[in-house]
């Protein structure tokens, strides 16, 4: 849950800044964050969730 919670909070950090610099408009910034949330309650969920869950595990075991 704090991966998670965190990661939001990264991605919507990044979708502000692109916002707030013109890369990124306010309409497709919505369009994409309702294809999030529709897509959060689909079968596709799970897979996603593991693959994310996967990649942050392989970052935390990669040693700097």
């Amino acid at each position: 849950m704090v991966l998670s919670l965190s990661f939001v909070v990264l991605l919507a950090i990044v979708v502000f800044v692109l916002v707030r610099n013109g890369t990124l408009r306010i309409l497709p910034a919505l369009a994409a964050a309702g294809f999030g949330f529709f897509l959060a309650s689909t079968g596709l969920a799970d897979p996603i969730n593991t693959a994310v869950g996967g990649l942050a595990d392989l970052l935390a075991q990669i040693s700097i």
